[in-house]
């Protein structure tokens, strides 16, 4: 029993040693997302202009430029990778994610509404109430369609594993719409809905940041407080509801929380796929399923891949930033077929 216990101990340090390790290389990316760009600052002092300290045009640079774009991506990648998590456990689903079950195209519908419709209409040329609007309309969006998820859940018309297949059906409601409101409308603004699904970390401003950190910071606080009944929800329905887990109200507020938090995120930054998929899944090759490590893992790994994803869409080109969504699709997309190769292989 001692032996088992000690052996138990060990495996939990190295799981705290491999998040710790995850920090560091989070901390370091964000070091270079702070050092490079069209204006090359050494990393010492892009950490120094942080603090106000050095040249005018590095403390200018470094604070007002790329600290927000930064943070934004650390915010918005550890938000997604969280409610990736949580969903994955509460339905049962390693495919679940925000961008599985309809929740950032019912997202993208809300945001191609308020540039199609309300904008023009009720705001004009009013660019900061505009931008405003948009966030709001795509986080009430992607809520409704969470609200949709929650109906066939609380019902039992759907399973945990047909939950995807009811996002499946949303993206494609949503989609279709999508289209047909672009097709009837001019080329101005079709090209603003076209951007704005591109994804983009530095359209954020400080309060929409503080908000997102908010909301992430109080959705993961629950998280972390539920991790023992995800544990639980590992082992099937059956044997959580033995062990006193509250099952059906686990998954619909787990579900609910997981989805205000990437609505929140998804809002804010336009259309970025696959990090609330992908990260969760990384992170557990290194700290196994248990949610008291997988959680912190996968914010850590969601945070440095965003990071990882903006640092090349800047600098592959550079001048010219691409569009963050699509980096993190054709990064995170080879990736996790790998991983799926992986495990069929193991």
């Amino acid at each position: 029993m001692a032996d088992i216990t000690d052996a138990r101990k060990k495996q939990e340090r190295r799981y705290v040693f491999c998040i710790v390790a995850m920090v560091a290389v989070c901390l370091a990316v964000a070091v270079m997302e702070l050092s490079m760009g069209a204006l090359s600052i050494d990393p010492i002092e892009s950490v120094l202009a942080l603090f106000g300290i050095g040249s005018a045009q590095n403390v200018n640079t470094v604070q007002s430029i790329r600290l927000p774009r930064t943070v934004c991506a650390i915010v918005s990648g550890a938000g997604l990778a969280l409610a990736g998590a949580a969903l994955q456990s509460v339905l049962e689903n390693p495919l679940a994610s925000a961008s599985t079950v309809g929740i950032s195209q019912g997202a993208a519908f809300g945001a191609t509404v308020a540039i199609l419709v309300i904008v023009p209409t009720v705001f004009g040329s009013s660019s900061e109430m505009g931008m405003t609007a948009i966030a709001l309309c795509a986080f009430a969006g992607a809520m409704v369609s969470s609200v949709v998820v929650l109906l066939f859940s609380r019902m039992g018309l759907a399973t945990p594993e047909s939950i995807i297949l009811v996002g499946v059906a949303l993206s494609a409601l949503w989609a279709g719409a999508s289209t047909i409101m672009q097709y009837f409308s001019d080329d101005l603004n079709l090209t603003k809905v076209i951007f704005w699904q591109f994804g983009d970390l530095g359209r954020a401003t400080w309060p929409q940041i503080s908000f997102m950190a908010a909301v992430g910071l109080l959705c993961s606080v629950y998280f972390f407080l539920k991790r023992w009944s995800y544990n639980a929800l590992q082992n099937g329905a059956h044997v959580a509801g033995g062990l006193g887990v509250d099952v059906a109200r686990t998954r619909i507020v787990g579900v609910f929380v997981a989805s205000l938090m990437a609505a929140t995120m998804v809002s804010f930054i336009g259309l970025v796929n696959f990090i609330g998929l992908i990260a969760p899944h990384i992170a557990r090759r290194f700290v196994g399923n248990d949610y008291r490590f997988l959680l912190p893992a996968s914010l850590a790994l969601g945070a440095t891949i965003m990071l990882a994803s903006d640092l090349v869409a800047r600098m592959i080109i550079s001048p010219v930033i691409l569009p963050i969504g699509a980096i993190t699709s054709f990064l995170g997309a080879p990736l996790f077929l790998f991983l799926l190769y992986k495990g069929y292989k193991r």
